[in-house]
Parts: structure tokens; sequence; C-alpha cells
């Protein structure tokens, strides 16, 4: 027993100076003392193996090598962010979120909210890799990364060996001290009462400007290609199946994000928890009144960047108060609440050596110039957009100019000046053709538009491109049929419209050079599973112009099934929540043409099927898509706790479907709070407001079984 209590003293110790050092930027002993005790703690661990525990800091590195990575399911999405990057575009984006939270007429979330100021929390954005962390009874469980926001791959083992990243959140006294020292003491209440038994923590992985010289040069001796920048270390070191090669590394991370309800009321207060809780926070995160001191703080970090130990491309501004933040919801994959206010493009000069024409399932033209290969932020750049004839126009682009070009992310780059001082003489001029380079029919330019359209339905680029679209992940999410599955099966023949795809037989692609059986009989069955989809991915895989996926859901949660969106006037289209006169007119006209209606027909007969007749269960428990239902239409619902039977995005996508509305907060207009295991404020609130509060087997029951009362 001597044995397991110095154990469990020399663990306490070395987590206390890890918090110092890692968490407070601060020391109490020396480097060589500090290995000094986790050898002491190794040497008693090896003579007692049965003490050896997954939060001892000897585990960091430890155990074999993986074959490979097992997917992880987030709890709730990761999300990510849509860019601005000059103050006009955080400013209309501000504009934006007020109309939505603070316009009663229009507001989605609630009658007549009171108007409040709204302040930011910055946050530095690192160049790194976005990960999340799972502790269950205070312990680190699952370590993952963001994958495609729903599912990750399981990196536990690695981030175990980042020191920043604790095994073992901080003893409870510790982290209740701490919180009322920081003027948290109602939170630091609640926990005294009621001790969270999962934390969900997300954060950014990085390497630092040192180690990243430091690991290229090892592998340039080695003979190894080096990393073109510390991002892609940082993510290649983490996807390394040894953890002992991520060790060697050195990487850090900083936590951003708390997912559980502590009863935080800010994004500010999260990071004040997280690093009670022992996390790694960014000291250089600042609370913002306003805009104005948001533009002050970026245009400080802009300037100061280069003297930071890591990279970073810009700030995250997020609503800091939590409630309006959930209110605010998300818009595809991006909150509406945050925004990533990068710094301005990473700029390089090149030549055009040619410029040709892309044509979208749309059938718009974009010119899109060919470059002499340039690096850009650690990436080879050859390509970049010039978005329409105007652009070109504008800039005064010719052949063979030189230019300077940007890239900001990983979006497509652009060209940001021509520099005619350069010029040879011998620069041609680019004219727009007048007819489509795919089929030859004439162009056509709307009134008050800048694009070029090909109007032939049938020209073979655009529907090339529909295709790609129809088979994509958010549409159909066919697996393993891609753009050059796709390509061979339109170059043999095989098909000539989308409908063509669902009545393929085996026989149809056997013969086919590459297809063996089993790959064919995979391929058919993959196309065949998804013959009924969610309605609105349907209208998204459709491809109607200014269709996304946000306005997609709203069409599906105002009408309910597709034969009332096909029946719709304008006037109905347009009282739907985000729908204006261009968007319903394109999309009144597509269902008017009868071309459209005779493709959707043929869709039918081939099989393919909308989900929203009626609401059921899926086979693995959750619910599948519904929509014809509307019984919970007008009725808000609060989800507080950890639910058992489904995820909380099955149910907040049921509610959606039958017409509800899902709030992040309780208030007098809620009409019914879901709570599972181990609930937050939002319970205690709907008591004291006389909300009804029910379970997920009375959900189950009442709303998707039975009637609502």
């Amino acid at each position: 027993m001597e044995a397991a209590e110095r154990i469990k003293r020399l663990k306490k110790e070395i987590n206390h100076h890890r918090y110092l050092y890692h968490v407070l930027d601060r020391q109490e002993i020396s480097d060589s003392a500090l290995d000094s005790l986790k050898q002491e703690l190794f040497d008693l661990e090896q003579k007692h193996p049965e003490f050896i525990t997954l939060d001892s800091p000897t585990q960091r590195v430890g155990g074999k090598p993986l074959e490979k990575f097992e997917k992880f399911r987030h709890p709730y999405p990761m999300l990510s962010f849509n860019d601005a990057f000059s103050e006009k575009d955080v400013k209309d984006w501000e504009e934006r979120i007020k109309k939505l939270l603070f316009t009663p007429q229009k507001n989605k979330f609630g009658e007549g909210l009171p108007k409040t100021e709204l302040n930011y929390y910055c946050e530095l954005k690192i160049d790194g890799l976005a990960i999340e962390m799972v502790y269950n009874r205070e312990i680190f469980s699952v370590g993952s990364t963001r994958g495609d926001g729903f599912v990750g791959e399981n990196v536990s083992q690695n981030l175990k060996t980042i020191e920043a990243i604790p095994l073992k959140i901080r003893e409870k006294n510790e982290i209740i001290s701490e919180l009322k020292e920081s003027g948290l003491k109602k939170i630091a209440e609640n926990l005294e009462r009621k001790w969270p038994q999962k934390l969900i923590v997300r954060g950014e992985v990085f390497i630092t400007k040192k180690e990243f010289e430091r690991v290229n040069k090892e592998r340039e001796k080695m003979g190894e290609p080096i990393f073109a920048n510390p991002r892609n270390m940082a993510a290649g070191s983490i996807r390394q199946l040894d953890p002992k090669v991520t060790a060697f590394r050195n990487l850090d991370s900083y936590a951003y994000e708390l997912i559980c309800d502590l009863g935080q009321k800010t994004h500010e207060e999260k990071h004040k928890i997280l690093k009670a809780f022992g996390f790694k926070t960014n000291p250089h995160n600042k609370f913002c009144k306003n805009l104005s001191e948001v533009f002050e703080f970026h245009g400080t970090w802009r300037e100061k960047r280069k003297t930071l130990p890591y990279e970073i491309d810009g700030l995250v501004v997020i609503v800091n108060q939590n409630d309006l933040f959930e209110k605010l919801g998300t818009v595809g994959k991006a909150p509406r609440g945050a925004i990533a206010y990068k710094f301005p493009l990473k700029e390089s000069i090149t030549i055009i050596e040619g410029i040709s024409l892309q044509i979208g399932r749309t059938g718009a033209l974009t010119p899109v110039a060919y470059l002499k290969p340039v690096e850009i932020g650690g990436t080879t750049i050859s390509r970049a957009t010039l978005h329409n004839e105007d652009e070109i126009k504008r800039l005064g682009v010719k052949i063979g100019d030189t230019v300077i070009v940007g890239r900001a992310g990983d979006v497509i780059p652009d060209i940001i000046k021509v520099l005619p001082g350069l010029r040879s003489g011998k620069e041609k001029e680019f004219k727009m053709p007048e007819v489509c380079p795919a089929c030859k029919t004439k162009l056509r330019r709307k009134e008050k538009e800048v694009v070029w359209y090909c109007p032939n339905k049938n020209c073979p680029a655009i529907k090339r491109e529909n295709f790609y679209h129809l088979v994509s992940k958010r549409a159909f999410d066919i697996i393993g049929l891609g753009p050059k599955i796709i390509d061979r099966f339109l170059d043999e023949g095989l098909i000539s419209d989308i409908p063509d795809l669902f009545i393929l037989k085996e026989g149809d692609i056997k013969p086919l050079e590459r297809f063996a059986e089993k790959s064919a009989k995979n391929l058919i069955k993959a196309i065949q599973a998804k013959k009924e989809i969610s309605l609105n991915r349907f209208l998204f895989a459709l491809g109607i112009r200014h269709i996304g996926e946000e306005t997609a859901y709203a069409l599906v949660d105002y009408f309910g099934n597709l034969d009332r969106i096909k029946k719709a006037s304008l006037e109905e289209l347009q009282k739907v929540q985000d729908i204006g006169p261009e968007v319903s007119n394109s999309l009144y006209k597509w269902f008017k043409d009868k071309d459209n209606l005779r493709f959707l027909e043929k869709l039918q007969r081939a099989g393919v099927r909308t989900q929203y007749q009626k609401a059921k269960i899926s086979a693995r428990g959750g619910f599948a898509s519904g929509g014809k239902n509307q019984k919970l239409r007008n009725k808000i619902f609060a989800l507080t706790g950890e639910l058992k039977i489904f995820t909380r995005d099955e149910v907040k996508e049921k509610i959606k479907e039958l017409g509800g509305k899902v709030s992040g907060s309780v208030s007098k207009n809620t009409s019914f709070v879901v709570v599972g295991r181990n609930p937050g404020s939002k319970l205690e609130k709907a008591k004291k407001l006389g909300v009804k509060i029910i379970d997920e087997k009375m959900f189950l029951k009442e709303f998707v079984s039975g009637p609502v009362r």
C-alpha cells in the first residue's frame, strides 16, 4: 500500500507542475527535478504494474503502433467558420445576425425579443488542427480529429503525447477555488452541488515555428521530404500510427470550447472554466465590447503576429453571449454567431500562361487563369479564378501578363493586380466566346448580371457537373461513385441522364475494364441503397440555382412535401423564411418547366423516393427522415443533459421535420424541455417557469408516435 500511496502522490505532484508550466507558463522546480519525479514514478510502476492507470504521466507515450485509426462519431457536430477578409465583411456579418435576432417581424427564434447590444470574444486563429477531447469521470477517454464535422478519427494515443493536454482534470477543490477567485462563484457553487461525469472539450493542436524547423532539419538529414508548413506537420503528426513519432515532434495545444453546460453565460466564461479544469488556453484571447475593439485587436495582431512562437492567420470572432449564439443557430456547416476574420491574403508574383472556361452545373461560365506554378504560404498554386468577364476587364488581364496572386485559406486563389510595366508586347487579349465551348450553343447574359450562361440543358458539360453534384456527399452521398466513374459511365454510353444511374445492373458495368464482379456488385448495392433520400437532400441534389442546403431545409420545414413545393405560387414561396424574390423565382420556374417535371417522373419510375410520408425509427435506433406531419408547428423545444436513446442532432432534426423549433435556452415561450442524464441549468429554469418537462421516451411516444397535447 506504501507504493500505491507514493504513486498517487507522485502523479498529483507531476500534474501540478504540468499545470504550472503549460497552463500558467511558470515553474516552481527545474526541468531536471521534474524529470527525476517522472523517473521515480516510472520505476515504481514497473515494480508494481497493477497500479498503472490511464491518467498516469508515464502513459503519454505507450502502446504498440496502430494498424489503422478507428472512426469516432462526435457527440455534437464540429462546425467550421465562414471567412471575412475586411472590416466591411465583418460589419455585414454583424448586420445579418442583428436582423435575425432583433427584427420582431422576421424573428425565427421567438416573438418580441428585446434588443441587446452584442459583444464579442476574440481568439487568435492558430494555423493548426482542430481536435475534440472527451473526459469520462475526470479521465481523458477519447481524442479525435474533426473529420467531416460529424465523424472523425480516434487519435487518443497521439493526443496523450502532448503535455499541454491533461490526462486527468485537476482536483475538485482546486477547480472550485480558482473559479471563485476568477469571479465565477455561481458556477463554482453549481459544481459543488453537482459534479459533471462527462466533459467534452475542443481545441487546436499546433507546432511551434522552432519545432517545425527542427523536425524539418531532421527529416532533411534522413533524406525524407520536408513539410511545406507548420499546419501540415501538425496534421501529419497527429495521424501517425506510431505515437512515438508524434511524441518526437513536441506538439502543443490550446483549448477553446467547452460543450458541456456548467452554467456559463458567455464564451469568455468557458475559457475561464477550461483553465480552472487544467486546460491550456491562449492568454492573448480577448473580450471586445464592440466591433471597434475587434478591429483594433485584429490590427494589433496583424502587426505583431511575427512575434508569436506559432503561426496565426487571423482571429475567430464569436458572439460572447451564449444564449444569443445558440439562438443564431447554424447555416450549412458554420455557426451564424461566429466568423473567421482572416488577415490579408498572402501574395506572390507569377505569369498567366493561359485562360480557359469552366462550365458549372447551372451553366455558368467561369474564366480560370492557368499560372506558371508559384508557392504561396507553403502551397504550390497553378490556377486562379478570374470570376467573370467584368473582372477581367476591371483588372485589364491579358494572357502572358505578370500578376500578383493572393491566396486565403483553402479557397482557389485570386488575381489581385496586373503589373503592366512588365509587359513585353507579346501578351494577348482574352475574349469571351459567343458560343459554349462544350456544345456550341449561343451564350446568354441576363440583364444586371455579370455571368455568361450556356442555356442548353443538354450541354454535356452541364450534365457532367450535375451528375457530380447529385452523387456528392451533401446530396445523394453515393459511396464509391465519384467523378471518374461518372465520366466512365457517360463515355461508355451506360448513362445519358441522372435517372439512368438508378436502373443500372451489375451486368451493365461488369464488362468494363477494372470492374471485377465484387466491385460491380458493391457499387450497384450502394446506388440502390440511396434510392430513398430525405426531401431536403433531394431538393439540394436537384441543382436548382440558388437552392443550397439551408434553403432546402427551410422549404421542407414550410411545405412538408414535394407535391406542395411543386404546386406553390410565387407568393407562397416568398413566405418561406430567408427566401427572397430571386430564389423564389428560380424555384418557381424550375418546377414549371415541363422537362424538369418529366425528369422528376423519370426519377420516380427509377425507384427514387423522398422520405417525408411518415416519421419512423431507423434500424440503428435514430430517426429516419420525415416531414409530412407538421404537428409541432409553433412549438419550441429546449434540450438538456446527455440523451441515451438518440443523439441530440437526431432529436433536433425530428423536431424541425415536424415543424417545431429548437432553442438553446429556456424562456416563458418554451413549449417543452427534453431532459437527459445530468441535466444543466435549463431544467431548474423550466421548473421555475412552469415549462413542461419530458424525457426521451415520452418525446418518442408523444411526438413521433402520438398526438401533441
